[in-house]
């Protein structure tokens, strides 16, 4: 694993990034400025950059809330979503046609129709105890914790409801807050003896949609030519690794206090922490720039 001070320094390996948002280009409030600039260096020289994002919403949701974030729609060139993967399974019938959603209103759009899918299944939003599967977006409090849930996900499996997670992440950091994210919830359901699906990172459905999404736009260059960029290491970087694509971890992310991360990590608490989670990608930088 080499650490590297710019993704300048590395950039023309690559025809093609999948970046990762939260944590790498925003913190859920607010652009980074040296993420943005390094993105637009990247497509600057020829580069496409998808955006891709374990967010359980549409990628037009996403683009949306980026102009709220100050993301400039000129530091990339598509999007592939965790929710749009997942959305495109549920109208497929994976967890049946009465499902119950767990999540928050914002999160309502996942269940407007999907022009991807030929002959969706119909999909009714019922109470728990009427329900075939379970849709979850996220918490329904997302700052308390996923045992809250243990009733519900009790009756669920009984019943034998599979949970669809449309965000396989356990946390993320809203400015300086930590929230829990469905990848919590259906961890937990999972932990109980309930079965989950999981379309988002580290999971391959989401990468075989970012591929077709680079597709759309003309190309789509070789595993070796695509570089993984993210700060999640059981999300962005195993996912990575499992499609054999090299990574970029941003050590400043989820990770910055076991890789002591100021502006960059401290060598030997990332050895530490690589060596504990037995995941090395190819590169390591404390923030993308």
């Amino acid at each position: 694993m080499r650490i590297v001070e710019t993704l300048a320094e590395i950039s023309e390996r690559y025809d093609a990034v999948f970046c990762d948002l939260w944590g790498c280009l925003h913190n859920g409030i607010d652009a980074f400025p040296e993420a943005v600039e390094a993105l637009r260096a990247f497509r600057a020289k020829g580069g496409t950059v998808v955006l891709l994002t374990n967010a359980p919403r549409s990628r037009v949701e996403v683009a949306k809330q980026l102009v709220q974030f100050n993301v400039p729609d000129d530091c990339w060139d598509t999007i592939a979503t965790s929710g749009d993967s997942a959305r495109a399974a549920m109208f497929r019938g994976a967890v049946g046609q009465k499902v119950w959603f767990m999540g928050q209103d914002y999160d309502l759009p996942f269940f407007e129709p999907i022009k991807v899918v030929s002959d969706p299944v119909p999909i009714e939003r019922v109470a728990l105890e009427d329900a075939e599967g379970i849709a979850c977006l996220g918490p329904f409090d997302p700052h308390a914790d996923p045992a809250v849930n243990r009733p519900e996900f009790l009756y669920a499996k009984q019943k034998g409801l599979k949970l669809l997670c449309a965000n396989p992440d356990i946390v993320v950091d809203r400015g300086e807050t930590r929230e829990w994210c469905a990848g919590a919830l259906a961890q937990l359901y999972e932990e109980m003896g309930g079965e989950s699906l999981y379309f988002g990172k580290p999971h391959p459905p989401i990468y075989d949609l970012a591929r077709r999404r680079l597709e759309e736009l003309g190309s789509l260059p070789p595993d070796a030519r695509i570089l993984a960029i993210g700060d999640g290491i059981i999300t962005d970087v195993k996912g990575g690794l499992g499609e054999d694509i090299d990574v970029l971890f941003v050590t400043g992310g989820l990770a910055a206090e076991e890789t002591k991360t100021d502006r960059q990590p401290d060598p030997a608490a990332l050895a530490t922490y690589i060596d504990e989670v037995q995941m090395e990608p190819a590169y390591a930088i404390g923030f993308l720039r």
